[in-house]
Parts: C-alpha cells; structure tokens; sequence
C-alpha cells in the first residue's frame, strides 16, 4: 500500500509541477507533509534546504530522500520513478506537437495565467518556512538572514548553493541558536 501511495502522490506532484522544480516544491510539500504525513513540516524544510546543497534536480532528490524515509529503497525507487517517468513519457510523447504550437496564442495565454498561480503557491511555502525561522530563531536573527541574503543573491549576485552552503556552515557551528536555547543546554549538561 505505501508503495501505491508513493507512486500516486509523487506521481501527482510531479504532473502538475508546472515550471520546474521550485514550482514543484509545494505539491511535494502537500503531498508529503499534509496528505500523507511522511514527514513533518520541520522535516520537509530541512529536506528542502539540504537537496539545495547538493546537484541535480530538487524534486528527484526530494522525493528520492522522502520515499527512502518512508519505504527503503523500493520507496525511494518508486518515488523517483512516480517524479520523472510521467514527464518524460508526456515529453517524448508530445514533444513535436508541443514544437509546433509553441507560438499560438492559447499556448502562450496558458504560460502567463499559471504564472501566478506558482508565485503564490511559493509565497506561501516561503511564508511558512520564515515563520518557523522567526519562532525558532528570533526575530533579529530572522531579519538579519533575510536581510544578508536579499543583498548577496539581488545585488552581489551570488549562486543561491553558496548562500546555502555558508549558512549550513554557519549553522554546523553552532551559529543560529537563541541565547535562550544556548542556557538550556550549557543546563543539561551540569
């Protein structure tokens, strides 16, 4: 039954991950954390930030590591296979007609409506994911972040995988933790 479930829900996310990865990323968040509640909203955050770090594509690695998680390797392999075989099935097989109706004004008035559609779809996970930053880190902390890497993506121009390194780096260390979280533990330890 997990199996199925796997297949249905990546599957699911995967068709109708319209614009690529980023865009997929809510429905994998829908599927995986509201419907079938395989991982929790902390967990989908960290599997997110982590499959950033590494190369390839983030909905192959993400519902590689989930179906993993939740099934072993046949999950993993299930879940991948339910994210890229229908597309590529719907690629090979409309490939050409795709081709040619790529100018005609219905296929272009389709691209512009979904468009934000998407955008609010990823307002809303980011929402999340800064909520849970604010609770967990602190405000200050919270718009500090915000702050450095609006400047160093937007104006510096760096590749979003070095922000994303540096702040594991910079997590891995120790740095992130409330002054609050910090006296609970230096308590446990005496």
């Amino acid at each position: 039954m997990i199996y199925w479930e796997l297949l249905l829900g990546f599957t699911r996310a995967g068709i109708l991950g319209y614009g690529g990865g980023p865009a997929s990323i809510p429905l994998f968040y829908k599927e995986a954390v509201e419907r079938y509640k395989w991982v929790s909203h902390e967990e989908f955050g960290d599997i997110v930030a982590l499959g950033n770090t590494l190369p390839g594509p983030i909905v192959t690695k993400t519902a590689g590591y989930i179906g993993y998680r939740v099934a072993g390797l046949l999950g993993c392999l299930a879940a991948v296979a339910a994210t890229v075989i229908p597309t590529v099935l719907l690629m090979v097989l409309l490939l050409g007609y795709l081709y040619q109706i790529q100018d005609a004004s219905w296929v272009k008035g389709m691209t512009t409506a979904i468009q934000p559609v998407i955008g609010v779809m990823m307002f809303v996970l980011a929402y999340s994911f800064f909520k849970d930053s604010w609770k967990s880190q602190g405000r200050l902390l919270t718009l500090l972040l915000v702050a450095v890497s609006l400047v160093v993506l937007q104006i510096f121009g760096w590749h979003p995988a070095i922000l994303i390194g540096a702040l594991l780096l910079y997590g891995l260390i120790g740095g992130g933790k409330k002054p609050e979280d910090e006296k609970k533990e230096e308590e446990s330890t005496l």
